[in-house]
């Protein structure tokens, strides 16, 4: 597997197709197969009780993998989700999350990987993840 979008150009261009990531997430780790990314989190994210909806979790596993998918296809926004299994391990309160992901299979047409988030040191959810790729485009096509 080898990278085909940097961290910071990648961090660029998660922003300019979902704007709405540009305050809400970075990445801070990428090497070939896996992907860090932080979560902000805010009052949004919250179900009564103060703790972390699973919307919100889901929402952290499934842009990470969507980065780290884009990190090995290059600029293809059209890459989309067919599979999540999520597991929420422990409720957890208004903190910033981490979203360890690496990808385990990377074929021509899909790409499966999980996902483990964390809440400090402590895990609160684990996800298997699988992706649709978009055929590549000849130059006719674009």
């Amino acid at each position: 597997m080898k990278i085909h979008l940097p961290m910071p150009d990648l961090q660029d261009y998660l922003h300019e197709i979902y704007p709405q990531t540009k305050s809400r997430f970075s990445i801070s780790k990428l090497t070939e197969g896996e992907l860090e990314m932080t979560m902000h989190i805010s009052d949004q994210d919250l179900r009564p009780g103060n703790t972390i909806s699973g919307p919100s979790l889901f929402t952290l596993v499934d842009c990470a993998f969507y980065a780290l998918t884009l990190s090995l296809i290059g600029k293809e926004a059209l890459a989309v989700t067919t599979n999540v299994n999520i597991n929420f391990v422990k409720k957890t309160s208004q903190q910033d999350l981490l979203c360890r992901t690496r990808m385990l299979k990377f074929g021509k047409q899909l790409c499966v990987g999980d996902a483990l988030v964390y809440s400090g040191s402590i895990l609160v959810a684990q996800a298997s993840l699988t992706y649709a790729i978009p055929p590549k485009r000849t130059k006719n096509e674009k």
